[in-house]
């Protein structure tokens, strides 16, 4: 479960897509579901993810402060940044878009739960969050790629587990996606309330956040590795590979694709509103 996208899509309101699920479901069948998803949710420790995405997200709109307008924001900008990033708000985007994406299969739901509910499971998710905490501390983070240099230099068989890890659950290509969408979403916000200039386009949009795919690619691929390294450092090489075999199944695949495209609903609603925030702060307006 090694997601990131941190950067300024597919907006998916809670309401719509329960409606939706509902006139293909029995009520019965519904709160099943959701219950199961849930679940998983918890299994995956979502509330901690979460908080973490939320402690990073903070941080990530208050140096917007700084880009858009330094000094003009102060505990206004504080409160909005707090708001945006509500945590149980963000668990409802993610729970109702896991519920579309791994609902109808029980079969494969139960293959998913098995995994995360076994040992190896609950100790990989576990490695995840305790090194993604770990990387907010930027001398750990700078450890972190010196030890990834020094794998790479000494051509150790670890890394090339590593890469076959990030390439079977498409991690590049997916953090890419969701970073671009997400700044998508937040030029829209700036656009909607009307910062930016009106002869600006949805595909001059798409342009200027196309413009950034190389930076943002190669920010994913300088922290990605480092975070790999570091979290499953304590599994062994029979452990790592047992989580690279159920990566590739079918149900490996399919909550991976549930996850990225849980996370892109959370972090497109996010950037929308914190673009809209932003317009309005530097036009004067009520946040």
């Amino acid at each position: 479960m090694p997601l990131r996208f941190l950067a300024l899509g597919l907006m998916l309101a809670v309401g719509v897509v329960s409606g939706t699920f509902a006139q293909a479901q029995t009520a019965g069948a519904v709160a099943d579901a959701d219950r199961r998803v849930v679940s998983l949710g918890n299994l995956l420790q979502m509330e901690q993810v979460i908080e973490l995405m939320r402690e990073e997200g903070i941080e990530n709109a208050l140096a917007l402060e700084t880009e858009m307008f330094p000094g003009q924001g102060g505990p206004r900008w504080h409160a909005v940044a707090d708001q945006v990033y509500d945590p149980m708000a963000m668990r409802d985007i993610f729970d109702a878009a896991m519920l579309i994406e791994l609902s109808g299969d029980d079969a494969m739901l139960a293959e998913i739960e098995a995994f995360f509910a076994s040992p190896l499971g609950v100790r990989v998710v576990g490695l995840e969050i305790a090194a993604r905490r770990a990387l907010l501390d930027d001398a750990t983070e700078e450890a972190a790629k010196v030890a990834l240099d020094d794998m790479m230099a000494a051509k150790e068989p670890r890394f090339g587990r590593l890469q076959a890890f990030a390439e079977v659950n498409d991690l590049i290509e997916s953090n890419v996606m969701g970073a671009l969408n997400a700044n998508l979403a937040f030029y829209r916000g700036l656009a909607e309330v009307g910062d930016l200039d009106e002869t600006l386009t949805e595909e001059q949009m798409l342009t200027e956040v196309w413009a950034q795919e190389t930076d943002i690619r190669n920010e994913t691929e300088e922290w990605l590795f480092p975070f790999l390294a570091l979290a499953y450092q304590p599994l062994s090489d029979a452990d790592l590979e047992a989580y690279h075999d159920f990566s590739a199944t079918g149900a490996g695949q399919k909550v991976n694709a549930a996850l990225f495209l849980a996370f892109d609903a959370m972090f497109s609603k996010i950037s929308l509103d914190l673009g809209r925030a932003a317009a309005r702060q530097m036009q004067g307006q009520d946040l």
